[in-house]
């Protein structure tokens, strides 16, 4: 599709993306950290929920990473990585600790010397460290772990008061995710993500404004686990070892159960706090990249995964949740000389993402542009774009939302349309039999 008819789409949605067809900037090298990156493509954190009872990565794990790390993005967001047992969104999510970390320091062999043959580089690989809090099922049951309730989210069934975690529970989490940072140096890994989006315990507590304690209440209580966890991680690992964040800077929930809108009871977007937090982290603890992104996948997916079909009907077209992205990506870095973006988003546009990503690098927004489900169903995105100039559509995503239908079925995860052999049975077995 030419930028001419992307441009007619937007005018008839209200909205106005960052375009360009300068498509080469995608392939500009870009030096940090002491490295020199070949591109700004970056495959996002995709869990797979296919790791052993142990929480080791298994058969499907290494196949998928070695679909992404063949596809020649610059960065690969490695998934969401337990630090306790308990703080796992499923019983096959991995798990770094003493037991595992062999086989993690395998996998992450494999990723780097795949990339090097298939395309004469290692790419940076970043670990994606969490707690699931109120989506923790290390049983396949919910253990919830919540920073307070949430009549949006628990409706007519509220969380019993005794599973809202205790301040010394969190307090001894700081040092965990410290140990688990260590454990990925150890491994291999080029950096760590302390994770802090999707309304999984670090971000739940972003917008604890009800919470009685150290960790609820003001700005600086309601960021004191983040805070504290990312200074454990670069206390933990050595200086040529990266510590960032994916972050939610906007939740899409009225206050006071959600960060970065305006308290008036509407989700109207204010960036006060995002960008106040986004300076804490640059000026405070010198965190020079931030993987920005927005709101649940499990509650308001339209948020940060804009769908044609999906498990609702969206109150908005898809495109103005990209706008959203864009607009807010641009908005909360503020200017900041130094700080590098990660911006999200940019599946939906399937085979005209590559004149979203270009334009959104172009015109200030980001450095990087980050791939999650575009990176399940094609995972040589970036190396089509590198060498090719364009994405085919044949295999781009098609926004269906089947990865995410897995998930929340307790299955392993995948594209079912594009990735049909593997998924398509599971699909069928795990989805369409219970529905």
């Amino acid at each position: 599709m030419p930028i001419s008819k992307l441009d007619l789409i937007q005018k008839q949605a209200g909205i106005n993306l960052p375009l360009s067809a300068n498509i080469k900037l995608l392939s500009t090298p870009y030096s940090m950290y002491g490295k020199t990156l070949s591109n700004r493509l970056v495959v996002q954190p995709m869990e797979g929920c296919d790791g052993t009872f142990d929480g080791e990565p298994d058969t499907l794990t290494y196949r998928r990473y070695k679909r992404f790390s063949n596809g020649g993005a610059a960065i690969i967001w490695f998934e969401a990585t337990a630090i306790v047992n308990e703080g796992r969104a499923n019983p096959r999510q991995l798990y770094i600790n003493e037991n595992t970390l062999d086989d993690f320091s395998r996998i992450v062999s494999e990723i780097k010397e795949n990339s090097l043959h298939e395309n004469g580089f290692e790419p940076l690989l970043i670990c994606q460290l969490t707690h699931s809090g109120r989506y923790s099922k290390p049983f396949g049951t919910p253990l919830y772990q919540i920073a307070y309730n949430n009549p949006i989210f628990e409706k007519e069934k509220p969380i019993d008061k005794s599973r809202i975690v205790s301040d010394d529970y969190l307090m001894a989490l700081e040092e965990k995710f410290g140990y688990a940072a260590s454990l990925c140096e150890k491994a291999g890994f080029d950096g760590v993500d302390i994770k802090c989006c999707h309304r999984y315990l670090l971000c739940e507590l972003l917008s604890a404004y009800e919470r009685e304690g150290l960790y609820g209440g003001s700005f600086e209580n309601r960021v004191r686990l983040y805070k504290n966890a990312i200074e454990s991680a670069l206390a933990n690992t050595s200086n040529n070892f990266l510590t960032t964040s994916r972050l939610n800077i906007y939740d899409g929930f009225p206050y006071p159960y959600g960060f970065g809108v305006k308290k008036d009871g509407s989700i109207t977007p204010d960036m006060t706090e995002p960008k106040r937090l986004v300076s804490l982290l640059y000026n405070d603890l010198g965190i020079k990249l931030i993987n920005i992104t927005m709101g649940n996948p499990y509650v308001n997916p339209h948020v940060n995964r804009p769908f044609d079909k999906g498990p609702y009907t969206a109150p908005e077209h898809p495109l103005c949740g990209v706008s959203r992205m864009m607009d807010l990506t641009k908005k909360v870095r503020s200017d900041r000389e130094g700080l590098t973006v990660i911006a999200s988003g940019f599946s939906y546009l399937r085979e005209n993402s590559v004149y979203l990503a270009s334009g959104a690098i172009e015109s200030g927004v980001c450095e990087f542009a980050g791939f999650g489900r575009e990176a399940f169903a094609y995972p040589n995105f970036a190396k089509d774009i590198l060498n090719k100039g364009f994405m085919e559509k044949s295999r781009c995503c098609i926004t269906c939302g089947k990865c995410s239908e897995l998930m929340r079925e307790g299955a392993v995860s995948g594209c079912p349309v594009k990735d049909s052999d593997v998924y398509m049975p599971i699909y069928k077995d795990k989805v369409m039999r219970n529905a």
